[in-house]
């Protein structure tokens, strides 16, 4: 039974390519970082039956388009130690938990809408032992007006799927000024980078640089845009879901 259980644990990350991906990115990872790494492959797994997380359950796969693509861009911009950083849609968990088992100094904080997933997420940071991590469940819109997060943050950091101008309305308004929005997008970004600029900086931002970084054992390209806070978002902002999706 051991044996089998074992062999199964085993199955659900594959270790060979994560390891040498993160050789790749020249990361640095020790046993019981990779150990988290297995505990936490093990219950996307098992949860993903009963809450539908995520469509990607291969070994390879989770390896690859969930683990290194998440940490990839520890690898091209650097996060200052013990900062406070938030992960606005978290979703799964993404990228979030994957560098926070990295970066165990970071103050984190996971915010998604579906309070099924944040529960998820506990369950997870308790099984891998995390200090310093906060989970909230709540509408970006509705965490960007909450006087507990708002302008309260070091980074943000999200990999959700919308367009960089509604991204942003969701995401600046949790930055200090002087912080820094890492949007993870993909594919070509030049026209949506275009028709964000004037909403970046009706929120207080402006694009700093994009940082580029192949996914190791993919050919994913993931491109990181880095929003720098100057000056503090009008109060008017984030509006409504409805408007911004309008």
């Amino acid at each position: 039974m051991l044996h089998s259980l074992l062999t199964f644990w085993v199955k659900i990350m594959d270790r060979e390519i994560f390891e040498r991906g993160l050789a790749c990115l020249g990361l640095r990872i020790d046993k019981e970082k990779i150990e988290k790494f297995d505990i936490y492959s093990k219950l996307l797994v098992e949860w993903n039956e009963k809450i539908n997380l995520t469509a990607i359950t291969s070994p390879e796969e989770i390896s690859v388009k969930h683990f290194l693509d998440s940490i990839a861009p520890l690898s091209v911009f650097e996060i200052e130690e013990n900062a406070k950083i938030i992960d606005v849609g978290t979703g799964a968990g993404f990228p979030g938990f994957p560098i926070k088992i990295m970066r165990e100094d970071l103050d984190f904080t996971f915010m998604d809408s579906l309070n099924k997933r944040i529960n998820f997420l506990k369950l997870v940071s308790e099984e891998i032992g995390f200090q310093k991590a906060e989970f909230v469940h709540s509408r970006a819109e509705d965490g960007g007006i909450n006087k507990l997060y708002r302008e309260k943050f070091d980074y943000v950091v999200s990999r959700a799927v919308a367009k960089l101008k509604v991204l942003s309305e969701y995401c600046i308004p949790f930055l200090k000024v002087g912080g820094t929005f890492a949007a993870f997008k993909q594919y070509e970004i030049d026209e949506e980078i275009e028709e964000s600029k004037a909403m970046i900086g009706s929120l207080g931002g402006k694009i700093k640089e994009i940082k580029e970084v192949k996914i190791p054992c993919s050919d994913i390209v993931r491109k990181i845009v880095l929003i720098e806070k100057i000056k503090e978002t009008p109060k008017n902002f984030p509006r409504k879901a409805s408007k911004i999706r309008k």
